[in-house]
Protein backbone atom coordinates (compact mmCIF):
# COMPACT_ATOMS: atom_id res chain seq x y z
CA UNK A 1 0.00 0.00 0.00
CA UNK A 2 2.87 2.38 0.83
CA UNK A 3 4.49 1.74 -2.57
CA UNK A 4 1.22 2.55 -4.35
CA UNK A 5 0.81 5.71 -2.26
CA UNK A 6 4.36 6.79 -3.11
CA UNK A 7 3.70 6.38 -6.86
CA UNK A 8 0.43 8.31 -6.61
CA UNK A 9 2.18 11.04 -4.63
CA UNK A 10 4.90 11.37 -7.27
CA UNK A 11 2.26 11.63 -10.01
CA UNK A 12 0.37 14.26 -8.04
CA UNK A 13 3.51 16.33 -7.44
CA UNK A 14 4.42 16.22 -11.13
CA UNK A 15 0.98 17.59 -11.98
CA UNK A 16 1.03 20.23 -9.28
CA UNK A 17 4.55 21.46 -9.90
CA UNK A 18 7.21 22.72 -7.47
CA UNK A 19 5.03 25.47 -6.04
CA UNK A 20 2.29 23.12 -4.91
CA UNK A 21 0.68 23.39 -1.51
CA UNK A 22 -1.13 20.81 0.61
CA UNK A 23 -3.76 18.76 -1.18
CA UNK A 24 -6.58 16.69 0.28
CA UNK A 25 -5.59 13.25 1.65
CA UNK A 26 -6.06 9.88 0.06
CA UNK A 27 -8.94 8.09 1.78
CA UNK A 28 -9.17 4.31 1.78
CA UNK A 29 -12.03 2.19 3.06
CA UNK A 30 -12.64 -1.51 3.50
CA UNK A 31 -15.91 -3.07 4.64
CA UNK A 32 -17.78 -6.32 4.89
CA UNK A 33 -21.52 -6.74 5.34
CA UNK A 34 -24.13 -9.46 5.49
CA UNK A 35 -27.91 -9.43 5.51
CA UNK A 36 -30.67 -11.96 6.04
CA UNK A 37 -34.38 -11.51 5.64
CA UNK A 38 -37.73 -12.76 4.46
CA UNK A 39 -39.63 -11.61 1.40
CA UNK A 40 -38.74 -11.34 -2.27
CA UNK A 41 -36.63 -8.16 -1.97
CA UNK A 42 -34.39 -6.42 0.51
CA UNK A 43 -36.49 -3.93 2.50
CA UNK A 44 -37.08 -0.60 0.78
CA UNK A 45 -34.73 1.42 2.98
CA UNK A 46 -31.89 -1.08 2.57
CA UNK A 47 -32.26 -0.88 -1.21
CA UNK A 48 -33.01 2.80 -1.71
CA UNK A 49 -30.46 5.61 -2.12
CA UNK A 50 -27.65 3.09 -1.72
CA UNK A 51 -26.04 3.18 -5.14
CA UNK A 52 -28.10 0.25 -6.40
CA UNK A 53 -25.73 -2.33 -4.87
CA UNK A 54 -28.22 -4.23 -2.65
CA UNK A 55 -31.58 -5.54 -3.86
CA UNK A 56 -31.98 -9.07 -2.51
CA UNK A 57 -32.99 -10.24 0.99
CA UNK A 58 -29.90 -12.38 1.59
CA UNK A 59 -26.40 -11.10 0.88
CA UNK A 60 -22.73 -11.15 1.82
CA UNK A 61 -20.44 -8.43 0.46
CA UNK A 62 -16.80 -7.38 0.58
CA UNK A 63 -16.10 -3.82 -0.56
CA UNK A 64 -12.95 -1.73 -1.02
CA UNK A 65 -12.58 1.85 -2.17
CA UNK A 66 -9.95 4.56 -2.37
CA UNK A 67 -10.54 8.16 -3.32
CA UNK A 68 -9.20 11.67 -3.09
CA UNK A 69 -11.48 14.71 -3.08
CA UNK A 70 -10.91 18.05 -4.76
CA UNK A 71 -9.35 20.80 -2.67
CA UNK A 72 -11.65 23.81 -2.92
CA UNK A 73 -9.05 26.17 -1.42
CA UNK A 74 -6.46 25.65 -4.17
CA UNK A 75 -6.42 27.14 -7.66
CA UNK A 76 -5.61 23.76 -9.22
CA UNK A 77 -6.63 20.43 -7.77
CA UNK A 78 -7.34 16.89 -8.89
CA UNK A 79 -9.34 13.97 -7.56
CA UNK A 80 -9.95 10.33 -8.40
CA UNK A 81 -11.70 7.28 -7.03
CA UNK A 82 -12.03 3.53 -7.42
CA UNK A 83 -14.67 1.41 -5.71
CA UNK A 84 -15.26 -2.31 -6.18
CA UNK A 85 -17.31 -4.94 -4.38
CA UNK A 86 -17.96 -8.62 -4.63
CA UNK A 87 -20.01 -11.26 -2.90
CA UNK A 88 -23.29 -13.08 -3.01
CA UNK A 89 -26.96 -12.07 -3.20
CA UNK A 90 -29.92 -14.44 -3.30
CA UNK A 91 -31.70 -15.06 -6.59
CA UNK A 92 -34.32 -12.85 -8.19
CA UNK A 93 -37.96 -13.92 -8.08
CA UNK A 94 -39.66 -13.53 -11.46
CA UNK A 95 -42.56 -14.92 -13.44
CA UNK A 96 -41.92 -18.16 -15.28
CA UNK A 97 -43.39 -17.26 -18.67
CA UNK A 98 -44.26 -20.89 -19.35
CA UNK A 99 -46.93 -21.16 -16.67
CA UNK A 100 -46.64 -17.83 -14.79
CA UNK A 101 -45.83 -18.78 -11.19
CA UNK A 102 -43.58 -16.39 -9.28
CA UNK A 103 -40.43 -18.24 -8.32
CA UNK A 104 -36.67 -18.08 -8.40
CA UNK A 105 -35.33 -18.53 -11.93
CA UNK A 106 -31.73 -19.19 -10.93
CA UNK A 107 -30.53 -15.65 -11.71
CA UNK A 108 -28.52 -13.65 -9.18
CA UNK A 109 -27.06 -10.13 -9.11
CA UNK A 110 -23.48 -9.95 -10.41
CA UNK A 111 -20.91 -11.44 -8.04
CA UNK A 112 -18.39 -8.66 -8.79
CA UNK A 113 -19.15 -4.97 -9.43
CA UNK A 114 -16.95 -2.07 -10.38
CA UNK A 115 -19.12 0.58 -8.73
CA UNK A 116 -16.97 3.70 -9.20
CA UNK A 117 -13.98 4.64 -11.34
CA UNK A 118 -13.39 8.30 -12.10
CA UNK A 119 -10.91 11.14 -12.36
CA UNK A 120 -11.47 14.88 -11.96
CA UNK A 121 -9.53 18.11 -12.36
CA UNK A 122 -10.33 21.58 -11.08
CA UNK A 123 -8.97 24.96 -12.14
CA UNK A 124 -10.16 28.01 -10.23
CA UNK A 125 -13.96 27.64 -10.09
CA UNK A 126 -14.39 25.05 -12.87
CA UNK A 127 -14.15 21.26 -12.81
CA UNK A 128 -14.10 18.44 -15.34
CA UNK A 129 -15.01 14.88 -14.38
CA UNK A 130 -14.81 11.64 -16.37
CA UNK A 131 -16.01 8.20 -15.35
CA UNK A 132 -18.51 6.50 -13.03
CA UNK A 133 -19.07 8.38 -9.77
CA UNK A 134 -21.88 8.10 -7.24
CA UNK A 135 -23.75 11.40 -7.13
CA UNK A 136 -26.49 12.61 -4.85
CA UNK A 137 -28.60 15.74 -4.59
CA UNK A 138 -26.84 19.09 -4.70
CA UNK A 139 -29.45 20.75 -2.44
CA UNK A 140 -31.37 18.15 -0.45
CA UNK A 141 -30.46 15.82 2.40
CA UNK A 142 -29.58 12.54 0.69
CA UNK A 143 -29.04 10.62 3.92
CA UNK A 144 -32.41 11.41 5.52
CA UNK A 145 -34.62 12.55 2.62
CA UNK A 146 -36.71 10.46 0.25
CA UNK A 147 -34.44 11.19 -2.72
CA UNK A 148 -33.92 13.93 -5.30
CA UNK A 149 -36.50 13.76 -8.10
CA UNK A 150 -33.83 14.03 -10.83
CA UNK A 151 -30.54 12.67 -9.47
CA UNK A 152 -30.34 10.71 -6.25
CA UNK A 153 -27.92 7.96 -5.27
CA UNK A 154 -30.56 5.30 -5.83
CA UNK A 155 -29.13 3.67 -8.96
CA UNK A 156 -25.68 2.58 -10.00
CA UNK A 157 -23.60 5.47 -11.44
CA UNK A 158 -23.64 6.21 -15.16
CA UNK A 159 -20.33 6.63 -17.06
CA UNK A 160 -20.25 10.25 -18.14
CA UNK A 161 -18.25 13.39 -18.87
CA UNK A 162 -19.36 16.21 -16.57
CA UNK A 163 -18.25 19.82 -16.25
CA UNK A 164 -19.37 22.91 -14.37
CA UNK A 165 -18.78 25.15 -11.39
CA UNK A 166 -17.14 23.23 -8.57
CA UNK A 167 -19.25 25.11 -6.00
CA UNK A 168 -21.42 28.20 -5.78
CA UNK A 169 -19.54 31.19 -7.21
CA UNK A 170 -20.13 34.91 -6.69
CA UNK A 171 -22.06 36.40 -9.58
CA UNK A 172 -20.02 39.31 -11.08
CA UNK A 173 -20.97 42.73 -9.79
CA UNK A 174 -23.13 41.54 -6.88
CA UNK A 175 -20.40 41.50 -4.17
CA UNK A 176 -21.50 38.07 -2.97
CA UNK A 177 -25.20 38.87 -2.72
CA UNK A 178 -25.92 36.52 -5.61
CA UNK A 179 -24.14 33.25 -6.37
CA UNK A 180 -24.41 30.79 -9.26
CA UNK A 181 -23.78 27.06 -9.67
CA UNK A 182 -24.32 24.87 -12.70
CA UNK A 183 -23.31 21.54 -14.23
CA UNK A 184 -23.59 19.78 -17.59
CA UNK A 185 -22.94 16.15 -18.51
CA UNK A 186 -23.20 13.58 -21.30
CA UNK A 187 -23.06 9.86 -20.58
CA UNK A 188 -23.66 6.39 -21.98
CA UNK A 189 -25.87 3.76 -20.37
CA UNK A 190 -24.14 0.37 -20.00
CA UNK A 191 -27.06 -1.71 -18.67
CA UNK A 192 -27.71 -3.87 -21.75
CA UNK A 193 -26.53 -7.03 -19.98
CA UNK A 194 -28.96 -6.44 -17.14
CA UNK A 195 -31.90 -6.66 -19.54
CA UNK A 196 -30.76 -10.15 -20.60
CA UNK A 197 -31.72 -11.36 -17.12
CA UNK A 198 -34.75 -9.16 -16.42
CA UNK A 199 -36.60 -8.30 -19.63
CA UNK A 200 -39.07 -10.98 -20.76
CA UNK A 201 -38.29 -10.62 -24.52
CA UNK A 202 -41.88 -11.77 -25.00
CA UNK A 203 -44.14 -8.71 -24.88
CA UNK A 204 -43.48 -5.01 -24.53
CA UNK A 205 -40.37 -3.05 -25.41
CA UNK A 206 -36.74 -2.53 -24.48
CA UNK A 207 -34.33 0.28 -25.31
CA UNK A 208 -30.66 -0.66 -25.62
CA UNK A 209 -27.58 1.55 -25.82
CA UNK A 210 -29.22 4.84 -24.92
CA UNK A 211 -27.39 8.02 -23.90
CA UNK A 212 -27.78 10.26 -20.87
CA UNK A 213 -27.70 14.06 -20.58
CA UNK A 214 -27.96 16.13 -17.39
CA UNK A 215 -27.87 19.86 -16.69
CA UNK A 216 -28.74 22.21 -13.87
CA UNK A 217 -28.51 25.88 -12.95
CA UNK A 218 -28.96 27.27 -9.43
CA UNK A 219 -28.94 30.83 -8.07
CA UNK A 220 -28.36 31.49 -4.36
CA UNK A 221 -28.54 34.59 -2.22
CA UNK A 222 -25.72 35.41 0.22
CA UNK A 223 -25.25 32.29 2.39
CA UNK A 224 -23.53 34.30 5.15
CA UNK A 225 -26.81 36.02 5.99
CA UNK A 226 -29.36 34.44 8.36
CA UNK A 227 -31.82 33.98 5.49
CA UNK A 228 -30.59 32.47 2.23
CA UNK A 229 -32.66 31.30 -0.74
CA UNK A 230 -31.60 28.94 -3.54
CA UNK A 231 -33.70 28.52 -6.67
CA UNK A 232 -33.12 26.84 -10.01
CA UNK A 233 -33.87 24.00 -12.39
CA UNK A 234 -32.60 20.51 -13.20
CA UNK A 235 -33.25 18.66 -16.45
CA UNK A 236 -32.21 15.29 -17.78
CA UNK A 237 -32.74 13.32 -20.98
CA UNK A 238 -32.35 9.67 -21.92
CA UNK A 239 -32.18 9.39 -25.71
CA UNK A 240 -30.87 7.47 -28.70
CA UNK A 241 -30.18 3.77 -28.78
CA UNK A 242 -32.29 1.03 -30.35
CA UNK A 243 -35.87 0.33 -29.28
CA UNK A 244 -37.32 -3.10 -30.01
CA UNK A 245 -40.99 -3.97 -29.50
CA UNK A 246 -41.93 -7.60 -28.88
CA UNK A 247 -45.14 -9.57 -29.20
CA UNK A 248 -45.38 -13.29 -28.44
CA UNK A 249 -41.61 -13.49 -28.36
CA UNK A 250 -41.04 -11.88 -31.78
CA UNK A 251 -39.70 -8.44 -32.71
CA UNK A 252 -42.55 -6.61 -34.44
CA UNK A 253 -40.88 -3.20 -34.57
CA UNK A 254 -37.34 -1.85 -34.39
CA UNK A 255 -36.53 1.84 -34.08
CA UNK A 256 -32.88 2.97 -34.11
CA UNK A 257 -31.46 6.48 -33.92
CA UNK A 258 -28.40 7.35 -35.97
CA UNK A 259 -26.29 8.91 -33.24
CA UNK A 260 -24.38 11.44 -35.33
CA UNK A 261 -22.85 14.54 -33.79
CA UNK A 262 -26.00 16.59 -34.37
CA UNK A 263 -28.26 14.08 -32.65
CA UNK A 264 -25.80 13.55 -29.82
CA UNK A 265 -25.95 17.22 -28.79
CA UNK A 266 -29.63 17.68 -29.62
CA UNK A 267 -30.77 17.69 -25.93
CA UNK A 268 -28.72 20.86 -25.35
CA UNK A 269 -30.97 22.97 -27.61
CA UNK A 270 -34.46 21.48 -27.99
CA UNK A 271 -35.31 23.54 -31.06
CA UNK A 272 -36.78 20.82 -33.25
CA UNK A 273 -35.25 18.65 -35.89
CA UNK A 274 -35.88 15.67 -38.10
CA UNK A 275 -39.03 13.80 -37.25
CA UNK A 276 -38.98 10.06 -36.70
CA UNK A 277 -42.20 8.08 -37.08
CA UNK A 278 -44.36 11.06 -36.25
CA UNK A 279 -42.48 12.10 -33.11
CA UNK A 280 -40.72 15.40 -32.79
CA UNK A 281 -36.96 14.95 -33.02
CA UNK A 282 -36.03 17.40 -30.29
CA UNK A 283 -37.67 15.32 -27.59
CA UNK A 284 -36.96 11.93 -29.07
CA UNK A 285 -36.31 10.46 -25.69
CA UNK A 286 -37.35 10.83 -22.07
CA UNK A 287 -36.86 14.40 -20.87
CA UNK A 288 -37.81 15.24 -17.30
CA UNK A 289 -36.96 18.08 -14.97
CA UNK A 290 -37.75 19.90 -11.75
CA UNK A 291 -38.01 23.39 -10.36
CA UNK A 292 -36.07 23.43 -7.07
CA UNK A 293 -36.22 25.87 -4.16
CA UNK A 294 -34.61 25.92 -0.72
CA UNK A 295 -35.17 28.68 1.84
CA UNK A 296 -32.78 28.34 4.80
CA UNK A 297 -32.86 30.33 8.03
CA UNK A 298 -29.93 30.21 10.47
CA UNK A 299 -30.73 31.13 14.08
CA UNK A 300 -28.38 32.85 16.52
CA UNK A 301 -27.18 29.49 17.94
CA UNK A 302 -26.38 28.29 14.36
CA UNK A 303 -29.37 25.93 14.32
CA UNK A 304 -30.80 25.87 10.79
CA UNK A 305 -34.29 25.31 9.45
CA UNK A 306 -34.89 24.71 5.75
CA UNK A 307 -38.12 24.71 3.78
CA UNK A 308 -37.92 23.30 0.26
CA UNK A 309 -39.78 21.91 -2.71
CA UNK A 310 -39.15 20.12 -5.97
CA UNK A 311 -41.77 20.64 -8.67
CA UNK A 312 -41.50 17.93 -11.36
CA UNK A 313 -42.20 18.34 -15.04
CA UNK A 314 -42.18 16.13 -18.13
CA UNK A 315 -43.19 18.75 -20.72
CA UNK A 316 -44.38 22.34 -21.10
CA UNK A 317 -47.48 21.88 -18.96
CA UNK A 318 -45.35 20.78 -16.00
CA UNK A 319 -42.86 23.60 -16.48
CA UNK A 320 -45.79 26.02 -16.27
CA UNK A 321 -46.93 24.25 -13.06
CA UNK A 322 -50.16 22.94 -14.54
CA UNK A 323 -49.71 19.76 -12.51
CA UNK A 324 -51.43 20.95 -9.34
CA UNK A 325 -49.76 20.17 -6.02
CA UNK A 326 -47.34 17.65 -7.49
CA UNK A 327 -43.90 17.75 -5.94
CA UNK A 328 -41.70 16.97 -2.97
CA UNK A 329 -42.41 19.41 -0.12
CA UNK A 330 -40.14 19.29 2.89
CA UNK A 331 -38.79 20.74 6.12
CA UNK A 332 -35.29 20.03 7.42
CA UNK A 333 -33.78 20.74 10.83
CA UNK A 334 -30.02 20.92 11.44
CA UNK A 335 -28.42 21.15 14.88
CA UNK A 336 -24.81 22.45 14.92
CA UNK A 337 -24.16 20.03 17.78
CA UNK A 338 -23.75 16.96 15.59
CA UNK A 339 -23.40 14.80 18.71
CA UNK A 340 -26.86 15.76 19.98
CA UNK A 341 -29.79 13.41 20.42
CA UNK A 342 -31.39 14.97 17.31
CA UNK A 343 -28.68 16.25 14.99
CA UNK A 344 -30.79 16.31 11.82
CA UNK A 345 -34.43 15.67 10.96
CA UNK A 346 -36.47 15.72 7.76
CA UNK A 347 -40.20 15.53 7.07
CA UNK A 348 -41.57 15.45 3.52
CA UNK A 349 -44.96 15.35 1.84
CA UNK A 350 -44.75 13.78 -1.62
CA UNK A 351 -47.46 13.99 -4.26
CA UNK A 352 -47.20 12.83 -7.90
CA UNK A 353 -50.91 12.19 -8.55
CA UNK A 354 -51.95 15.14 -10.76
CA UNK A 355 -49.50 14.85 -13.68
CA UNK A 356 -51.26 17.70 -15.54
CA UNK A 357 -54.45 15.63 -15.82
CA UNK A 358 -55.22 12.34 -17.59
CA UNK A 359 -55.41 13.52 -21.23
CA UNK A 360 -52.59 14.16 -23.67
CA UNK A 361 -53.62 15.34 -27.15
CA UNK A 362 -51.16 17.01 -29.52
CA UNK A 363 -53.11 17.18 -32.85
CA UNK A 364 -50.07 18.04 -34.99
CA UNK A 365 -48.74 14.52 -34.52
CA UNK A 366 -51.91 12.63 -35.46
CA UNK A 367 -53.93 12.13 -38.61
CA UNK A 368 -57.67 11.83 -38.25
CA UNK A 369 -60.35 13.89 -36.48
CA UNK A 370 -60.08 17.62 -36.99
CA UNK A 371 -59.66 18.44 -33.31
CA UNK A 372 -57.62 21.63 -33.05
CA UNK A 373 -57.58 21.84 -29.25
CA UNK A 374 -54.54 20.66 -27.33
CA UNK A 375 -54.19 19.05 -23.91
CA UNK A 376 -50.70 18.33 -22.63
CA UNK A 377 -51.41 16.06 -19.69
CA UNK A 378 -50.71 12.46 -18.70
CA UNK A 379 -47.11 13.37 -17.84
CA UNK A 380 -46.53 9.80 -16.63
CA UNK A 381 -43.43 10.60 -14.57
CA UNK A 382 -40.35 8.45 -15.19
CA UNK A 383 -41.97 6.56 -18.10
CA UNK A 384 -41.59 7.11 -21.83
CA UNK A 385 -42.94 5.53 -25.00
CA UNK A 386 -39.45 4.94 -26.43
CA UNK A 387 -36.79 4.81 -23.69
CA UNK A 388 -39.21 3.38 -21.11
CA UNK A 389 -38.30 3.72 -17.42
CA UNK A 390 -36.03 6.44 -16.05
CA UNK A 391 -33.75 3.91 -14.43
CA UNK A 392 -30.33 2.28 -14.48
CA UNK A 393 -29.90 -1.44 -13.75
CA UNK A 394 -33.53 -1.56 -12.64
CA UNK A 395 -33.27 1.21 -10.03
CA UNK A 396 -34.76 4.69 -10.47
CA UNK A 397 -32.14 7.35 -11.20
CA UNK A 398 -34.32 9.83 -9.35
CA UNK A 399 -36.56 9.38 -6.32
CA UNK A 400 -37.26 5.76 -5.31
CA UNK A 401 -40.65 6.91 -3.99
CA UNK A 402 -41.92 6.00 -7.47
CA UNK A 403 -41.25 2.27 -7.47
CA UNK A 404 -38.38 1.06 -9.65
CA UNK A 405 -38.70 -1.50 -12.44
CA UNK A 406 -36.75 -4.11 -10.48
CA UNK A 407 -40.06 -4.78 -8.69
CA UNK A 408 -41.64 -5.73 -12.07
CA UNK A 409 -41.26 -9.49 -11.85
CA UNK A 410 -43.06 -9.87 -15.19
CA UNK A 411 -40.00 -8.54 -17.02
CA UNK A 412 -41.61 -5.24 -18.08
CA UNK A 413 -39.67 -1.97 -18.40
CA UNK A 414 -42.59 0.34 -17.67
CA UNK A 415 -43.45 2.30 -14.51
CA UNK A 416 -46.77 1.16 -13.07
CA UNK A 417 -46.99 3.17 -9.85
CA UNK A 418 -46.18 6.74 -10.89
CA UNK A 419 -49.33 8.28 -9.34
CA UNK A 420 -48.28 8.04 -5.70
CA UNK A 421 -48.86 10.19 -2.63
CA UNK A 422 -47.39 9.86 0.84
CA UNK A 423 -45.12 11.07 3.62
CA UNK A 424 -41.49 10.43 4.50
CA UNK A 425 -39.65 11.09 7.79
CA UNK A 426 -35.99 10.80 8.71
CA UNK A 427 -33.90 11.61 11.80
CA UNK A 428 -30.36 11.02 13.02
CA UNK A 429 -28.23 11.81 16.06
CA UNK A 430 -26.20 10.25 18.89
CA UNK A 431 -27.60 8.39 21.87
CA UNK A 432 -24.04 8.04 23.23
CA UNK A 433 -20.84 9.86 22.21
CA UNK A 434 -19.82 6.88 20.03
CA UNK A 435 -23.25 5.44 19.18
CA UNK A 436 -25.08 7.03 16.24
CA UNK A 437 -28.59 6.25 15.07
CA UNK A 438 -30.66 6.87 11.94
CA UNK A 439 -34.41 6.29 11.56
CA UNK A 440 -36.41 6.36 8.30
CA UNK A 441 -40.16 5.92 7.83
CA UNK A 442 -42.58 6.32 4.93
CA UNK A 443 -46.17 5.63 4.01
CA UNK A 444 -47.56 5.89 0.48
CA UNK A 445 -50.59 5.12 -1.62
CA UNK A 446 -50.64 4.43 -5.34
CA UNK A 447 -53.36 4.74 -7.94
CA UNK A 448 -51.19 3.16 -10.64
CA UNK A 449 -50.87 5.39 -13.71
CA UNK A 450 -53.34 7.12 -16.01
CA UNK A 451 -52.51 4.57 -18.71
CA UNK A 452 -53.01 1.60 -16.38
CA UNK A 453 -54.98 2.52 -13.23
CA UNK A 454 -54.86 0.14 -10.30
CA UNK A 455 -58.03 -1.85 -9.71
CA UNK A 456 -57.04 -2.05 -6.04
CA UNK A 457 -55.42 0.85 -4.19
CA UNK A 458 -51.71 0.25 -3.67
CA UNK A 459 -50.32 0.84 -0.18
CA UNK A 460 -46.91 0.54 1.42
CA UNK A 461 -45.38 1.24 4.82
CA UNK A 462 -41.59 1.09 5.20
CA UNK A 463 -39.39 1.53 8.26
CA UNK A 464 -35.71 1.25 9.13
CA UNK A 465 -33.65 1.83 12.25
CA UNK A 466 -29.87 1.92 12.04
CA UNK A 467 -27.23 2.03 14.74
CA UNK A 468 -23.52 2.66 14.16
CA UNK A 469 -20.86 2.33 16.83
CA UNK A 470 -17.56 4.16 16.25
CA UNK A 471 -14.75 2.57 18.26
CA UNK A 472 -13.14 5.43 20.22
CA UNK A 473 -9.79 3.65 20.67
CA UNK A 474 -9.45 2.62 17.00
CA UNK A 475 -10.07 5.66 14.87
CA UNK A 476 -11.88 4.83 11.63
CA UNK A 477 -13.29 1.47 12.78
CA UNK A 478 -17.06 1.17 13.08
CA UNK A 479 -19.78 -1.46 13.15
CA UNK A 480 -23.29 -0.83 11.80
CA UNK A 481 -26.57 -2.67 12.18
CA UNK A 482 -29.89 -2.16 10.39
CA UNK A 483 -33.36 -3.58 10.94
CA UNK A 484 -35.93 -2.78 8.25
CA UNK A 485 -39.35 -3.87 7.03
CA UNK A 486 -41.97 -3.27 4.34
CA UNK A 487 -45.69 -3.92 4.65
CA UNK A 488 -48.19 -3.63 1.82
CA UNK A 489 -49.09 -4.69 -1.71
CA UNK A 490 -46.61 -2.46 -3.60
CA UNK A 491 -43.21 -3.90 -2.58
CA UNK A 492 -44.52 -6.92 -0.70
CA UNK A 493 -43.97 -7.86 2.93
CA UNK A 494 -40.19 -7.77 3.39
CA UNK A 495 -38.10 -7.96 6.55
CA UNK A 496 -34.34 -7.77 6.87
CA UNK A 497 -31.40 -7.46 9.24
CA UNK A 498 -27.99 -6.18 8.09
CA UNK A 499 -24.65 -6.09 9.92
CA UNK A 500 -21.55 -4.32 8.55
CA UNK A 501 -17.99 -3.76 9.73
CA UNK A 502 -15.89 -1.01 8.12
CA UNK A 503 -12.57 0.76 8.46
CA UNK A 504 -11.55 4.13 7.01
CA UNK A 505 -8.04 5.51 6.92
CA UNK A 506 -6.18 8.53 5.53
CA UNK A 507 -2.84 8.97 3.81
CA UNK A 508 -1.44 12.50 3.47
CA UNK A 509 0.62 11.74 0.39
CA UNK A 510 -0.28 14.68 -1.85
CA UNK A 511 0.99 18.22 -1.67
CA UNK A 512 4.10 20.00 -0.51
Amino acid sequence: MKKIATVLAALGMSLLGPGAVAETPLVYEASTSGSVGSGDFAPYYMMSNNGGVLTQPKSFTLRAKAYKDLSLSERFSFSFGVDALGGYQSEYTQYDLADYPIAGQGKHPSAVLLQQLYGEVKYRSLFLSLGMKERSSALFNSRLGSGDFIESNNARPIPQLRAGFVDFQDFPGTKGWLQIQGELSFGKMVENGWYDEHFSFRDGGVNLGKYYHYRRLYLRSNPDKPLSVTVGMQQTTQYGGVTRTYKDGKVIKEDAVDMNLKNFFRPLLPIGGEEAEGNEGFCYGNTIGSWDLVARYRFADDTQLKAYFQWPFEDGSGIAKCNGFDGIWGLEYNNPNKKGIVAEAVIEYIDFTNQSGPIHWAPQFFDGPGMDGQATGNDNYYDNFRTFAYSNFGMSIGSPFISSTIYNRSGSNNIYDSRVRGVHLGASGFVLPSLEYRVLFSYRRSWGSYNLPRLELGENTSFMIEGAYHFPKIEGLSVKGQVAMDKGNMFGDNFGVLLALSYQGFLNVFGK
